[in-house]
């Protein structure tokens, strides 16, 4: 029975918190957010069996995520806090959140990264060694963190996202499934954030360079279109019920004494995009299907994340955007898609909201 400490109590981290909690695997959760915790810990404890934990806490304050840090001993953290939801721009269609959608999601990654870099700072200060599992825009976040030897253990939702689509084309394809002896096959995916909202409503590119890649059974069968065939699921916060059921099984591998599991994932150790992965021990490693190199899965997935405006990723993590990101700003404030150093993350998103205003 663990502990598991999750950073950000908003609709998203309340949903994997009650799916901990009924999973009978977590004695103790601890919810911690800037505003609504204490609701989100009460909502908790009275449906399961849990104990539950509010702490009000601003986790850009790394010495606060220290302290908790050491208070707490957790087992597991998750960390799916951000300066702004990602659903913030749903419904405006003013020519500023036209312009910013337009350009990519990871232009909005100045919203992500300062709290996710104050958590990873605090883990290190505080010798905090167990896993620690990221949704914040976990595809592009994980690898400019990696630049600094801070990234967290795995992030979760997206590719793992793109998974349970696939199973669910497979069981729907499947008029056996529901017999006793009836079991899903091994699925991996590889895939990138940018290509998320296809498979979700289900409208596959007719490039198929453009898919994600999907890999059915140990043998590795390549079969990308099953990513499309459940049926579409619209944009909008609906989508986090997929995201927390995506999540659910990773954070609960790893917690100490899991069972080893196989799924995909995004950014492992800090690798851009998602991968097939294996977990145990509280450690993620590549579980590649045969005749997929490591560099040949980073390669596609590098070129993948342009689809969400960031051409690359430098040595020392500043982030530098595409020509079309750029191109799709420039109306608004051009030096929105400067390239971006982490330093400057809590400027350019003042910046962004000045913008958006």
């Amino acid at each position: 029975m663990s502990t598991v400490l999750i950073i950000g109590a908003g609709d998203l981290g309340e949903r994997i918190a009650a799916g901990l909690a009924a999973s009978g695997r977590v004695r103790r959760l601890v919810l911690a957010s800037r505003s609504g915790p204490a609701a989100a810990a009460v909502t908790v404890a009275s449906s399961h069996d849990c104990l539950a934990e509010p702490v009000a806490l601003d986790a850009r304050r790394q010495e606060d995520v220290v302290a908790l840090l050491a208070r707490t001993r957790p087992d597991l953290v998750l960390q799916c806090a951000s300066g702004r939801s990602p659903w913030a721009l749903a419904g405006r269609d003013d020519a500023a959140a036209r312009a910013v959608t337009a350009a990519g999601y990871g232009l909005r990654l100045p919203y992500q990264l300062p709290v996710l870099l104050a958590v990873m700072r605090a883990v290190r200060e505080a010798g905090y060694t167990g896993p620690v599992a990221n949704l914040s825009l976990p595809d592009l976040t994980g690898p400019v963190l990696a630049r600094l030897g801070l990234a967290p253990t795995a992030g979760l939702g997206n590719v793992a996202m793109m998974l349970l689509r696939v199973r669910a084309a497979l069981r729907a394809a499947d008029p056996d499934f529901h017999s006793f002896h009836s079991e899903l096959p091994l699925v991996r995916v590889i895939g990138q954030h940018s290509q998320l909202q296809p498979v979700m409503q289900a409208r596959e590119p007719a490039d198929p360079a453009a898919r994600a890649r999907v890999y059915v059974g140990e043998e590795g069968r390549r079969d990308d279109g099953l990513a499309y065939q459940a049926p579409p699921l619209a944009l909008g916060i609906r989508h986090n019920q997929v995201t927390a059921a995506s999540a659910l099984p990773v954070l609960l591998a790893l917690l100490p004494g899991a069972a080893p599991l196989r799924w995909s994932t995004p950014a492992p150790g800090g690798l851009p995009g998602g991968y097939p992965v294996r977990i145990g021990d509280g450690s993620v490693a590549l579980d590649l299907p045969p005749g997929v190199t490591r560099e040949e899965a980073i390669a596609f997935n590098e070129e993948h994340g342009r689809g969400d405006g960031v051409e690359r990723i430098g040595p020392d993590g500043t982030v530098h955007f595409t020509a079309a990101c750029r191109d799709a700003v420039a109306a608004v404030d051009p030096g929105l898609a400067e390239p971006l150093a982490i330093g400057d993350a809590g400027a350019r998103a003042a910046r962004l909201d000045a913008a958006l205003a």
